[in-house]
């Protein structure tokens, strides 16, 4: 159960998340299409926010001495690679975007790229740099949740 302090939209995104990671995980097609879904009914920018954070936080978990351009390289193939069995419709531009917009590197605003939604590509990479961080999700989604609730609270000067 999630903190019952946290808004109720956030409690949201974190159960989606996390059943997404989950049917992700058990290489579910359907249950994977029904979870990202239920993300893509939930405030995009806000989703979209707790997904990027997670990934970051997974990234310098997984590369604690920094992130190289062939760490990026073999995260996407690995994603890419593991998911293509059981998710055949993966465009792996949609990987790429996740990847870059949670690193702050996205260049899918150029218009007319035609690129899908990128949270379920989003989940994908949680999912994989979860397991090589050898981190629970559930406790990457806690933390970025608590992260952004908290640069939420801070003042600017």
């Amino acid at each position: 159960m999630w903190p019952s302090d946290w808004p109720s939209s956030a409690r949201a995104i974190a159960t989606a998340v996390e059943a997404a990671v989950a049917a992700a995980r058990a290489g579910d097609e359907s249950a994977f299409s029904a979870t990202t879904a239920d993300l893509s009914e939930l405030p995009a920018d806000q989703v979209t926010s707790v997904l990027a954070a997670i990934v970051r936080e997974l990234l310098e978990t997984a590369h604690p001495e920094g992130l190289t351009g062939d760490d990026v390289r073999a995260v996407l193939e690995s994603v890419v690679r593991r998911s293509a069995s059981w998710l055949p419709r993966l465009e792996v531009a949609t990987v790429v975007s996740a990847l870059t917009g949670a690193l702050g590197i996205d260049e899918s605003a150029e218009p007319d790229r035609g690129w899908a939604n990128p949270q379920p590509a989003a989940v994908l990479l949680v999912e994989y740099l979860a397991e090589l961080a050898r981190t629970p999700p559930r406790q990457s989604i806690h933390r970025a949740i608590g992260e952004i609730a908290r640069a939420e609270t801070i003042e600017m000067p």
